[in-house]
């Protein structure tokens, strides 16, 4: 393939992340508008409810060896596929019966989004221009928020009408226009991930420019490099503990604080997901300008403003969403942008994001059904705020130190 035809073909490439994103969190948002009916019609505690997004979470962590292997073995764009083919299945079946068999398909979402999760990045590394990753990771994270804020919109309405298990069944169409396209995409792409070593002549032929050429390191760099990857796992159980613990609650927090009817709690808790875009595309702008721990450092303060402004001044709610939105968006762009930095090559940074993933949302799974079991335990809803508070504080540290490492490889 020519040069011109790799950079033709940019487009499409941008295109299939994007489907993919919208499925990669949506389907795990979609019962929290609803929440107070699901436990109604299943029988389902507060922690029981809480699962249904914390244990997504969890198969994110079980599953990663096991996505790792199917990159490996299948290549991405097939493991895309299982993805999206997975997500499809996990929501019809979500949507029927019991609670065990709610939890059932709940589960097989989180397991089939964990291929996506692993997958994705090592597309962005194969065939995305040098230049474009950190945009294209902001792109691929904002659209995940996007789809979060329109399924956080458009699930209450849609129970009114036609019930709890239509409403978050109907979002499954969005996951088969997704399929489809996947399904010939795949066709006459790679079967493997590059081996080591292999990546420049991969990216060269695909007709984009390749990572710079990194020789051989040394014991002391591979040590830096693994100092790194650990601080980016710490970094991102604050994360995925913070995004998942208010993703989960704030809109029961917002009806039982405020008095906001369902519809108008989603409504109000969307702006966490849609103000995502913000931080983005901003972390890539700041951090082109001036380092990337700067721009580390912005999200990070701007993560601690959520918590403590819902604290000290609950009445200004919407302005505390939009800057823990801005906050949730720029830090996983930040984390995941630091990838593309250390890798050598694209199996390393697959197994890269595997660990920062397997290791950041097994600290996060306990995140949901935790903060639901203070507030049941405590009455209100400061104990979960604080939970939220200390997951912050971890992403800032692991954040501010991981990053300011990074730049100075």
């Amino acid at each position: 393939m020519t040069r011109a035809t790799g950079r033709a073909a940019l487009p499409w490439v941008i295109a299939g992340i994007v489907m993919v994103a919208l499925s990669l969190r949506a389907p795990i948002i979609a019962p929290t508008p609803v929440i107070a009916q699901i436990r109604e019609g299943t029988g389902l505690s507060a922690a029981g409810a809480g699962l249904l997004t914390g244990l997504p979470v969890l198969l994110f962590a079980i599953a990663t060896p096991l996505a790792t292997r199917t990159i490996r073995r299948f290549g991405p764009e097939t493991t895309v596929v299982l993805c999206l083919a997975g997500v499809l299945a996990g929501t019809l079946i979500r949507s029927t019966g019991p609670a065990a068999v709610v939890l059932a398909g709940t589960a097989l979402i989180g397991a089939a989004m964990t291929l996506g999760n692993i997958a994705v990045p090592v597309l962005i590394r194969r065939d995305v221009p040098w230049n474009k990753v950190g945009a294209v990771t902001g792109a691929y994270s904002a659209t995940m928020n996007v789809g979060s804020m329109a399924v956080l919109l458009g699930t209450a309405p849609l129970a009114g009408f036609a019930g709890w298990r239509w409403a978050i069944a109907a979002w499954s169409v969005i996951t088969a226009v997704g399929l489809g396209y996947w399904l010939v995409r795949r066709r006459g792409a790679p079967a493997v991930v590059a081996a080591p070593g292999a990546a420049a002549a991969s990216a060269g032929a695909a007709g984009t420019p390749a990572p710079p050429q990194i020789p051989e390191r040394t014991a002391a760099q591979k040590a830096h490099t693994r100092r790194i990857v650990a601080l980016l796992v710490f970094a991102f159980c604050g994360q995925s503990a913070a995004y998942y613990a208010t993703t989960a609650w704030l809109p029961l927090l917002l009806t039982e604080t405020r008095g906001l009817a369902p519809s108008s709690s989603g409504a109000s808790a969307s702006l966490f997901q849609v103000a995502a875009i913000i931080g983005a595309f901003g972390v890539p702008l700041v951090a082109a300008r001036t380092r990337l721990w700067v721009a580390g450092a912005v999200i990070a303060v701007l993560w601690i403003i959520l918590p403590v402004g819902l604290l000290a001044a609950p009445e200004a709610f919407v302005l505390w969403s939009i800057i823990g939105g801005i906050a949730q968006g720029g830090g996983f762009t930040a984390i995941f942008s630091v990838i593309p930095r250390i890798s050598h090559s694209d199996a390393e940074a697959a197994f890269a994001s595997a660990r920062i993933q397997g290791g950041g949302y097994l600290a996060a799974t306990a995140a949901p059904p935790l903060a639901g079991w203070l507030n049941t335990v405590t009455g209100g809803w400061t104990a979960p705020l604080l939970l939220v508070l200390v997951s912050t504080l971890a992403f800032t540290v692991g954040t501010l130190f991981a990053t300011r490492l990074s730049d100075r490889r």
